[in-house]
């Protein structure tokens, strides 16, 4: 039976004093103090329990010489006292072992835990302590649980060095500085916390320090709402990625270890910033919403990271997301709505990556990129500003895929001086659709844009572009509106339904499109102005309100191919035009048909004037040069180097045959140039390929390279990668193949066209198969588009073999065979390894003693992947890496980044 001892100052039989009590009390007893105040410091050594007899706050212990309780040791309980120092000292001090402080109210200094203490607060209340209302340092890892920190004089919690305590159903209020703040190492966890009406930021972490909170309150503080700086969060020895150029693959802009994490926080009414991360801290907001801030949503600099996921940003007095320095932010699923700025906004050095992310109803532009900022916009949503879509300036690069932007009262697409590229994009109900003023050469691929109050694409002075495959419709004003000197080229678009001109060309301005169709246009299809040229090749232009096509005094543009039809008025020149029509033709028009010459052919006329049909000598468009010495490619990229696409090659694992073999064929390609500049016959030359390999041995991936490496030294002129299979080339009926097949064909032109699983469009035992019909139209384009193509096909090799032998044509055109080789298991470890390096895991050495075990025991069936087995084996590796560690109470940077040999799958 536990025993019990009784303490009280005038009590028969009890001790005058707690602490003669504590002396006297067998381990387990428990002492009952009687009302009163105590002086006196308590010194808990024993598993003994000190409880108020008549309840909460009829014990008052005041610390005499030292700190109202101090434990040492083994500390029991203490239960419904007040505990207080008089002399701002602690009021409560642990410096090791275990104590439980229940209901307890303490106050006139703080509660200090240190060493490896390992105290329990619960339902306690914390006040007026001075300037810090509960400090956790050296290695203690401290409970705290359903207790009320306030009116502190600066910070409200403070948890330092390497503590590592748990913070649940934490309230700190009315402080005067920070109301939770993590320095040094510390690590820990605040779940279900509130933190309110701070003097600084509400949560403040420096130093190293990298706590978890979850589902916590934040707000009302007359600064920010968190602050993380330092080093916190960041992974031990982590050295930033200066150059954050991680790749079409790499999504992890933000990169590093996010040891500051926040899941389903909210943070809300903050005089400054929501969240400001600076210096090179890393963070992680999960699930959580930001909003009535008066200053920025979120302001990340210097060479901090931050990722935001599923986050929303509401009701800020600036921009909702800011992003300068060298900073690193990946944002996905999320939304930024109601500011009173702009939405997001890129600049200095930053790079900035959204995902899957709405930004809606901004005051400024919805996304603007300046500086020499890199800002990637991937399947997101822009809508609801007086201003542009998205707005890039300065030396900034933006790439935009698969995103709609719509309801901007300006420009969907705004390029000033920046690079641009647009891929897949949905613009609609803005005032202009894209409006490009720059010195590099965006590309528009694959856009659509619709419903504009002004013009659909405005292509300013002495700029260049490339836009291919894109639609503009139903504009309220032209289509496309091309300034003086600019230089953009067209191909395969289509340009509908405009109040104004279809196409307006500008003076001295020189367009180059191919295969653009203009119809149904307020005014005229196309209009040159006085002084334009350009070419214009297999267009079609219909239905026009003025004539289809207008050419102005001493313009000379060169039309080739054209078909002009159902239309009022086909053309109208001025008197002085030059204009060139190589056979062009007009049909279902009313007036002003095509000049002819004398024997009504109206092939190779020069505005009334014959010419022969054969004319090749029409200028390139100005500012647009072919060659690999320009400073960049006709489509408007970057030219690269060969080295650095030859670097690229030799930094990829394995498949040292084909390093060699591009090494061999990049030798040919140089002196095949050489050359031919020197006017010298050129050697025979086949760059048509059969990639022949396993799955997963990298053939896309060589062929992507493969194709700016031909760019590189000048025999394409873009060196994209279109891939194909059966399904995009062969049709479901008759006739629906050869039509199917040459548009992806074209996509591919000045480019490599990759062929993926060849063999299967000649399957075994179907003569009559629609894919024969694919490859005969194939053998055709390949020769009439022999100096402008690549075609590489992909399979495993014996089925290649049989592939090539099907037809003749085949067998003539790919000579030569890269062998792509199965990955050792020495390769494979070093992929997982590479992965690992990608997403800021480490691997020991046993680990890796253990993968190449495993890779070297791996059944090599047909289901056996290579490259992307070892890719699915790191990912299986950190799903089980996640299930171990989630189980750990604190875990360490250490274990959030180690795999480990039983990590392994199986």
């Amino acid at each position: 039976m536990r025993s019990a001892l009784r303490v009280g100052h005038r009590s028969w039989g009890a001790h005058r004093t707690i602490m003669a009590a504590v002396r006297a009390a067998e381990p387990g007893a428990l002492i009952s103090i009687q009302p009163g105040t105590y002086v006196e410091s308590v010194a808990l050594d024993r598993d003994v329990t000190l409880v108020a007899e008549k309840g909460p706050g009829s014990v008052r212990v005041v610390g005499g010489r030292g700190p109202a309780l101090v434990v040492h040791g083994q500390g029991g309980t203490v239960r419904d006292l007040v505990l207080e120092s008089p002399h701002g000292e602690p009021a409560v001090l642990i410096s090791g072992g275990t104590v439980l402080i229940e209901g307890c109210e303490i106050t006139g200094g703080p509660v200090q835990a240190t060493g490896t203490a390992t105290p329990v607060l619960r339902g306690c209340r914390l006040h007026h302590t001075g300037e810090v209302g509960l400090y956790l340092g050296g290695d203690s890892a401290a409970e705290v649980e359903d207790t009320e920190v306030a009116d502190v004089d600066a910070v409200g919690v403070f948890v330092d060095h390497g503590a590592a305590p748990v913070l649940r159903k934490l309230t700190v209020t009315r402080t005067g500085g920070h109301g939770l703040r993590f320095s040094g190492s510390a690590r820990g966890t605040a779940e279900d916390c509130q933190v309110t009406h701070t003097g600084a930021a509400a949560v403040a972490i420096d130093a190293t320090a990298a706590p978890l909170l979850r589902d916590c309150r934040i707000g009302d503080s007359a600064a920010a709402g968190l602050i993380v700086t330092g080093h916190a969060g960041a992974a031990p020895g982590a050295v930033p990625d200066q150059d954050g150029d991680q790749g079409e693959e790499e999504d992890a802009s933000a990169g590093g270890a996010f040891g500051v994490a926040l899941h389903g926080c909210e943070i809300v009414r903050t005089a400054k910033d929501g969240v400001h991360v600076t210096g090179q801290a890393a963070a992680s907001l999960t699930e959580c919403r930001i909003s009535e801030v008066r200053a920025t949503g979120v302001v990340v600099g210097g060479d901090g990271r931050l990722r935001l996921d599923g986050t929303t940003i509401t009701d800020t007095g600036d921009t909702g997301l800011a992003v300068g320095g060298t900073a690193r932010v990946e944002v996905s699923r999320s939304t930024i709505q109601r500011v009173a700025a702009n939405g997001v906004y890129a600049g200095e050095s930053a790079r900035l990556v959204l995902s899957a992310t709405v930004v809606s109803d901004a005051a400024y532009t919805a996304v603007h990129a300046g500086g020499t900022s890199r800002l990637a916009v991937r399947a997101c949503e822009l809508r609801g500003t007086p201003e542009h879509g998205l707005r890039g300036t300065d030396d900034a690069l933006i790439t935009v895929e698969n995103t709609t932007i719509e309801d901007a009262g300006l420009s969907g697409l705004a390029v000033d001086g920046c690079d641009l590229s647009a891929l897949r994009c949905r613009i609609g109900k803005v005032g202009t659709g894209i409006s490009l003023k720059t010195e590099h050469r965006p590309l528009i691929d694959r856009c659509e844009v619709k419903g504009c109050s002004g013009p659909g694409l405005d292509v300013a002075a002495g700029t260049a572009a490339l836009v291919v495959d894109c639609h503009v419709t139903e504009t309220g004003a032209a289509g496309v509106f091309v300034r003086e000197r600019a230089a953009v080229w067209l191909t395969d678009c289509t340009i509908a339904d405009t109040k104004g001109t279809g196409l307006v060309v500008q003076e001295h301005a020189t367009p180059r499109l191919r295969g653009v169709s203009i119809a149904r246009t307020g005014k005229n299809g196309l209009f040159v102005a006085d002084k334009a040229a350009g070419r214009y090749e297999n267009c079609d232009i219909s239905v026009t309100g003025f004539p289809a096509v207008y050419v102005g005094s001493g313009a000379t543009p060169l039309l080739r191919g054209c078909l002009i039809h159902d239309t009022d008025e086909a053309v109208k020149c001025a008197e002085d035009a030059d204009a060139v029509f190589d056979s062009c033709r007009a049909e279902n028009v009313k007036a002003g048909e095509l000049p002819q010459d004398p024997d009504g052919d109206p092939a190779g006329v020069r505005a009334g004037v014959p010419v022969p049909s054969t004319d090749v000598g029409a200028p390139e468009p100005a500012g647009a040069p072919t060659g690999p010495d320009g400073t960049t490619e006709p489509d408007g990229r970057k030219a690269e180097s060969l080295a650095e696409v030859l670097a690229e090659l030799e930094g990829l694992v394995g498949l040292d045959g084909v390093k060699q073999d591009v090494s061999t064929m990049v030798k040919v390609m140089q002196m095949v140039r050489q050359r031919t500049e020197a006017g010298l016959a050129s050697p025979p030359l086949s760059r048509h390929l059969v990639f022949a390999g396993n799955s997963g041995t990298g053939k896309t991936t060589v062929a992507r390279l493969y194709g700016r490496i031909l760019a590189a030294v000048g025999l394409l002129s873009r060196g994209h990668l279109v891939e194909a299979d059966r399904g995009s080339l062969v049709g479901e009926y008759v006739g629906h193949t050869a039509p199917k097949t040459t548009a992806i064909f074209r996509r591919a032109l000045g480019g490599v066209l990759f062929i993926d699983e060849a063999y299967a469009l000649t399957p075994e035992g179907q003569g009559t198969d629609y894919g024969r019909e694919a490859v005969a139209t194939l053998v055709k384009l390949m020769e009439d588009h022999r100096d402008n193509v690549v075609v590489i096909v992909a399979g495993y090799p014996d089925e290649m073999e049989r592939f090539i032998d099907v037809n003749p044509g085949l067998a003539s055109r790919f000579t030569r065979t890269l062998l792509f080789e199965d990955y050792g298991p020495e390769e494979l470890v070093r992929i997982v390894d590479f992965n690992a390096r990608e997403h800021q895991y480490e691997l020991p050495e046993r680990t890796r003693e253990s993968l190449l075990a495993y890779f070297g025991s791996m059944v090599r069936d047909d289901r056996f992947g290579n490259g992307r087995t070892a890719r699915q084996i790191f990912q299986r590796m950190t799903e089980n890496h996640a299930k171990r560690v989630v189980e750990l109470e604190a875990p360490t940077t250490e274990d959030l980044v180690t795999l480990l040999p039983e990590d392994l799958p199986g």
